[in-house]
């Protein structure tokens, strides 16, 4: 059974929901709209090319958004992953930036702690992600007024509270406005916006992966486990953020995602 067999269960109010999605996706390309003669929006989506990402890049490319999209290439994604980075990039109307971790950290680090280094510690994890991750966010950022996010609530505790619209770094962190279109959006939402306009996935959602990350890092769930359960298993619930949405902090090139 595909992932949208299993999951396309509307709320009774997604049409609702929906609507508050595009309004809100209409303020991000108005309020922080491309100055005049720059060469790139001022607003950008960070996806991760799950499930959640592709409905919000379906949603800007079908609504004609001046909103860039960009990808955090890690050197670690799965093939699957990948080949739908290739398609997505082939097929968008928003130009797809792919932003990878400089090759000699990467170096660096495997030779000193070893390409498992992430099963060691949760430091040793972070680290990795850091230099994967949290480095190559700080420069696609950079520029940037506003960015949008695939953050549900639903998705984890830690995430209860997701607001659609995060001001909360403006003063004393990153200085920038952080949207979350789906924020309220269920599971059975997002499945039911991919069937209705027949939206690119990751194959791998079908292999019960719901939220996908770096291979070794990522794993399929079981039936009544947590959806971020396949993330960094071996660790403790609370240590499971990858420091894309770590909050209060100075910089984004100093955070400690998705």
């Amino acid at each position: 059974m595909s992932a949208v067999e299993l999951h396309a269960r509307p709320s009774p109010d997604f049409d609702a929901k929906l609507a508050a999605t595009t309004a809100l996706l209409k303020l991000a390309a108005h309020d922080f709209a491309r100055a005049p003669g720059a060469g790139a929006p001022l607003v950008a989506q960070a996806s991760s090319l799950g499930a959640e990402d592709m409905v919000i890049s379906h949603l800007i490319n079908t609504l004609q958004l001046d909103i860039g999209i960009f990808v955090l290439e890690t050197g670690m994604l799965h093939a699957e992953t990948l080949q739908l980075l290739a398609q997505l990039q082939a097929t968008s109307r928003a130009p797809v930036e792919v932003f990878k971790p400089v090759n000699e950290s990467v170096v660096r680090f495997v030779a000193r702690e070893g390409k498992d280094a992430m099963y060691k510690s949760v430091d040793l994890r972070k680290a990795c992600c850091h230099i994967r991750k949290v480095e190559p966010l700080a420069r696609a950022l950079a520029g940037k007024k506003a960015w949008l996010t695939g953050m549900r609530r639903e998705q984890s505790g830690a995430r209860a509270e997701v607001p659609m619209i995060d001001t909360s770094d403006l003063t004393g962190g990153t200085g920038r406005v952080k949207f979350n279109p789906l924020a309220n959006w269920t599971w059975g939402d997002v499945w039911h916006y991919i069937a209705l306009h027949q939206v690119a996935y990751n194959p791998l959602h079908d292999q019960f992966y719901p939220s996908i990350g770096c291979a070794p890092c990522t794993r399929a769930i079981s039936l009544g486990e947590d959806f971020r359960a396949g993330r960094w298993w071996w660790e403790d619930e609370s240590a499971k953020e990858c420091g894309l949405h770590v909050k209060q902090q100075p910089s984004v090139s100093e955070e400690a995602t998705a």
